[in-house]
């Protein structure tokens, strides 16, 4: 079965009008020196003049979707002195990402990619400017930032999937892991440090102009954007076709006849349904590491996952040659489940961190080869709607774990809650591996 669904990139997508100079028919170079730069990440796909553009205008979303990530939920805080209210602004969120983005890898597989980034990041901009505006004015209207959140978060639904898409059509196949691992660890980076920012800017130039250093920076995204090449279909549209509910449908059914593609999706769901314990971190942090400090283990526990996953795309030369891209998915949520299980037995915090830091490196490797697996078994006018499913799994699964652990952990108790969690991950990912070898087998 993985045979039939592996896919070579057309010599139209690595062509030098992509940014991609053409593919030779060769296994893939060797890394240029030796010793410790095959240890540190792959730079490869950054030799690649249009990528490198997408990958700069990566580094200023990252860090600056974190701003209004805090700023956000303060504002209403400040404003309600509620954290109910700041619950129900993330889940007025949800709703249009999970939309958007399914519509959006729709429109990503019919119109010209680069436009649409074009579109989509304007609008992630202006709707900055107009958080910036609701501020400096003192408005205070909760509904307005509630209105201004899912506008966002509908152009980042639109956005991502065309971004992701793209990223096939810059870089030939055998960097596309690379090339996943080096957004990855832009993102992770951005967890890090886009938080630790906003909570410096804030005291010093006040919580509108955080809005509006966001916006400013997202003019660089823009324009980087803007210098990409054209990004078309590979192949002629049908004579009036339109993205629509018929081709979400299609793109569900394509899926659901690639099987590797649906099961890359079922190991992600099963990694964090089950083993993404982030809603009793609070109670760990007041219960059992509240010797510690409080605030101290709090941040330690949020930090943890994030850190481990930069950590690992830094060391990404390690692993993103491999070829066995469905293997090395497996491997990496079996580790993850392993590592949360250690961090639900964990009497110390410093012990704790570590096992949640390894997570996040097992989180990162999963990440790299998932992403692959999508670009390369997809076709290119596919890429859009399965890049918008994997939005949706990647935005909701966490959701539901929060659900699902918070439950499981008022019942039996935390401790046993993530442990309990991180088996079950381990459990559910070998019987999916020994069930398929569509994706075990599965290689680039």
């Amino acid at each position: 079965m993985y045979r039939a669904l592996r896919t070579t990139v057309d010599t139209s997508e690595n062509s030098t009008d992509s940014g991609v100079e053409p593919k030779k028919e060769t296994p893939g170079p060797a890394r240029p020196g030796g010793g410790w730069r095959r240890w540190t990440m792959d730079t490869r796909p950054l030799r690649r003049p249009a990528y490198r553009r997408l990958w700069s205008s990566t580094i200023v979303t990252a860090v600056g979707s974190q701003f209004t990530a805090v700023a956000v939920p303060k504002q209403i805080y400040d404003i309600t002195g509620s954290s109910a209210w700041v619950g129900y602004a993330s889940l007025a969120g949800l709703l249009p990402l999970v939309v958007f983005a399914l519509w959006g890898g729709a429109v990503a597989d019919s119109v010209d990619r680069r436009r649409l980034l074009l579109i989509t990041n304007t609008g992630i901009a202006v709707t900055s400017l107009l958080f910036w505006a609701q501020a400096v004015t003192g408005l205070g209207s909760v509904w307005v930032l509630m209105l201004l959140l899912a506008l966002q978060q509908a152009f980042f639904g639109l956005n991502s999937p065309a971004r992701n898409a793209s990223i096939a059509r810059l870089v030939p196949a055998e960097e596309l892991a690379a090339a996943n691992a080096l957004g990855s660890t832009v993102m992770q980076t951005g967890l890090v440090a886009g938080p630790l920012l906003a909570g410096a800017l804030i005291p010093v130039i006040g919580l509108p102009e955080l809005y509006l250093v966001d916006a400013v920076a997202l003019c660089v995204t823009v324009w980087a954007v803007f210098r990409l090449p054209a990004l078309p279909p590979l192949t002629a549209a049908p004579s009036g076709r339109r993205a629509g509910l018929r081709e979400v449908a299609a793109g569900f059914r394509y899926m659901s006849t690639h099987k590797v593609l649906l099961l890359s999706f079922l190991a992600d769901i099963i990694a964090m349904v089950f083993g993404m314990p982030r809603a009793l971190f609070p109670e760990l942090a007041s219960r059992t590491y509240g010797a510690y400090g409080e605030g101290l283990a709090l941040g330690l526990l949020f930090a943890a996952i994030p850190v481990g996953a930069m950590l690992g795309g830094l060391l990404s030369g390690t692993f993103s040659r491999a070829r066995r891209h469905g293997l090395m998915v497996i491997a990496s949520v079996i580790a993850w489940g392993v590592a949360v299980t250690g961090f639900g037995l964990s009497d110390s915090l410093w012990v704790a961190v570590a096992f949640l830091a390894a997570a996040g490196v097992a989180d990162m490797v999963s990440m790299v080869f998932r992403g692959a697996i999508l670009l390369s078994a997809a076709t290119d006018d596919m890429r859009g709607r399965m890049q918008g499913v994997f939005t949706v799994v990647v935005a909701g699964g966490p959701r539901l774990a929060d659900v699902l652990h918070g439950t499981a952990g008022s019942v039996v108790g935390s401790r046993v809650a993530v442990a309990g969690g991180g088996l079950l991950v381990v459990a559910g990912t070998l019987v999916l591996a020994a069930a398929t070898p569509a994706l075990r087998g599965y290689r680039t």
